[in-house]
């Protein structure tokens, strides 16, 4: 798990049960993260979390030409992440769709606080390989991790730590075998656990 980075997609409000724009069953994506999260804080290594990080207005939103219901606009409550997820203090947290002529679907279009691009935050911190969670598989997920594949990044898709749109019935399967076909793995989050802490 060396040079391994956890990276936690849009688990907002907005997009859980009860939220502008909820996937079906996405706060089921939770327990697993937070399990992730605390083996990955547990072992000193990076997390980073993403939001949608919207001006009120935008062109990804319906009301301004846009395919989306107003969503994760900033500062909001649907904007804040889940309750119920559990960010340890390490986090590194990223915004991102904060261009208004920009959909901003992938993490490697946020940036922290200071600016700083996800790139860059992972070159400084020699992250190789990143395990990939959150929402949605078919829009946000999918994105990011081609755009790390891209960018000769391993990726490990945590499946069970992740859930969909389906605009279109079977668009969260279809995305996960496009991550595959383009070289991610695919495995569950016990799965992983247990590659970074094998049996003896």
């Amino acid at each position: 798990m060396k040079n391994s980075g956890l990276l936690i997609i849009d688990v907002q409000n907005d997009f859980c049960p009860g939220g502008a724009l909820a996937v079906t069953n996405g706060d089921r994506v939770i327990a697993p993260l937070n399990r992730m999260a605390a083996s990955f804080a547990a072992a000193g290594l990076p997390i980073f979390a993403t939001r949608d990080w919207h001006p009120p207005e935008t062109g990804h939103f319906q009301a301004y030409g846009g395919p989306w219901p107003t969503h994760c606009v900033r500062d909001t409550a649907g904007a804040a992440y889940h309750p119920d997820l559990q960010l340890p203090e390490s986090t590194i947290h990223l915004y991102k769709g904060t261009d208004e002529e920009r959909d901003g679907y992938s993490a490697f279009d946020g940036a922290d606080q200071s600016g700083v691009l996800l790139e860059r935050l992972l070159t400084d911190r020699a992250v190789t390989r990143l395990y990939i969670g959150g929402l949605a598989t078919d829009y946000c997920v999918r994105a990011s991790v081609l755009d790390a594949l891209t960018r000769s990044l391993a990726v490990t898709v945590l499946t069970d730590a992740v859930a969909g749109v389906d605009l279109q019935p079977g668009d969260s399967e279809r995305s996960l075998n496009d991550m595959r076909v383009a070289g991610a793995r695919l495995l569950t989050v016990e799965q992983a656990l247990q590659e970074q802490d094998p049996p003896r």
